[in-house]
């Protein structure tokens, strides 16, 4: 999938200090992304916010699964898809994203994957899907896990933290090959679980002010 790197420059440059100034954010461990090959970023999901400042946090250059209803508008499909978005249908087996995704992971590219599936709308985490795992499963690549927390969700530009965690790889989420529904299961708790860890953590230094 190509993406338009000079484009994905520019807005970096020019939406750093926007979105410094607006959420005041943090960014911890931001050397967890591996510098190099496939990698899959797997982060909740707060706001419509989220994809940019994980683009603004990150050292690589970040694809994205996005919700289908986003490319209705062909103006505004084309700049999301020369960002790095791609659609994907929400609810179903979506093979053609998940080829696509497969394929960015082949070029050596960050895919993120927002493991909730949807935004949560009370600031809690939602139940996880276990999209991200059967990548990780068929791709047998590392899960970067990501927790990005406010600290008052109904705030608009209330100040955030970004948190990576450290690669988690098939072997420690207990996925093979010929993992099945079980260990796909199992791997997305292990996956949430780290998320769910970062956020008590960082909710805590936020509340410190």
């Amino acid at each position: 999938m190509a993406q338009n790197k000079a484009l994905y420059a520019f807005g970096k440059v020019l939406l750093t200090p926007f979105y410094k100034l607006l959420y005041r954010y943090k960014v911890k461990n931001k050397n967890a992304i591996p510098a190099e090959g496939g990698v899959i970023l797997a982060s909740n999901h707060m706001s419509f916010a989220d994809p940019v400042l994980l683009g603004l946090a990150s050292k690589r250059r970040l694809f994205f699964m996005a919700k289908s209803e986003l490319f209705r508008n062909k103006f505004g499909a084309a700049v999301i898809r020369a960002l790095g978005a791609f659609p994907v249908e929400r609810g179903a087996g979506d093979g053609k994203a998940l080829k696509t995704g497969e394929d960015i992971l082949k070029e050596g590219n960050v895919m993120t994957i927002f493991l909730e599936g949807t935004r949560t709308k009370t600031g809690e985490l939602l139940r996880p899907r276990s999209g991200c795992a059967l990548v990780a499963q068929q791709m047998q690549l590392p899960v970067v896990p990501c927790c990005i927390t406010k600290r008052n969700f109904f705030r608009m530009f209330s100040k955030i933290i970004i948190h990576f965690g450290e690669p988690l790889t098939p072997e420690e989420l207990g996925l093979t090959p010929d993992s099945g529904r079980r260990e796909l299961r199992g791997a997305t708790n292990k996956i949430m679980d780290e998320i769910k860890r970062m956020r008590e953590e960082d909710a805590k230094e936020l509340k410190k002010g």
